[in-house]
């Protein structure tokens, strides 16, 4: 993905105006002395026109928006040495980020804690999480209802210790010298019932579990 400072800067609907000026404020006090105004300003409003562009809820946005502009932000900190606390990034990469990378994410999130961080995204971004993932992860009290799929960028594979691939075949990006997994996982695409979805969830929570035992983590149960 190219990096937004090649875009035209979106112009967000008057309702977003001052949230998205609100975000900006915020994100220039958490990157202070590592990044300047400008370039806080060219990852959020491309982080807007990415997400709006593909029907996020409008009453979302803002919170999305600044989110994702924020991994991001974390992200190029991390790749540039700027920035990290030396806990290991893993990255689950699938075609939509709309179901098996976004349970695994939730899942690496509940297990790890605060020793590891887990980030997600897809080749081509759906346009919500699916439905039936999101209610197997609530019967593990894990909510992933406020996640809204999103596409990789180079800074986020680059900042990645560990990138999982989940059946996104050549369209995956591949970096020399990371480390890579793949994981043969069905795709949940059109699946409706939590009966299907519920033996996915727990293939992906095993899987887990070995990759958190791999990086010497304990997990939490």
């Amino acid at each position: 993905m190219s990096d937004p400072g090649g875009q035209a800067r979106p112009d967000p609907r008057a309702g977003h105006r001052l949230a998205l000026h609100t975000a900006a404020k915020r994100l220039r006090a958490e990157f202070q002395g590592v990044f300047g105004e400008q370039t806080i300003e060219r990852f959020l409003y491309g982080a807007y026109g990415d997400i709006a562009v593909r029907g996020a809820p409008p009453d979302d946005l803002p919170r999305l928006t600044e989110r994702y502009a924020r991994r991001r932000l974390h992200a190029l900190a991390r790749v540039e040495g700027v920035s990290g606390d030396g806990r290991p990034v893993v990255l689950f990469l699938c075609v939509h980020n709309a179901g098996r990378s976004l349970m695994a994410m939730g899942l690496m999130a509940r297990l790890a804690g605060n020793r590891a961080v887990a980030w997600s995204a897809g080749s081509a971004p759906g346009a919500s999480a699916n439905a039936a993932a999101v209610a197997v992860m609530g019967e593990r009290g894990i909510d992933i209802s406020g996640e809204f799929p999103t596409a990789w960028t180079d800074e986020v594979v680059r900042a990645a210790d560990v990138i999982v691939t989940m059946g996104c075949g050549d369209a995956c990006p591949v970096f020399p010298g990371k480390r890579y997994v793949d994981w043969p996982l069905a795709d949940p695409r059109g699946w409706a019932a939590a009966e299907e979805v519920r033996p996915l969830r727990d293939e992906i929570e095993q899987r887990v579990r070995k990759l958190l035992a791999d990086l010497g983590i304990p997990p939490r149960d």
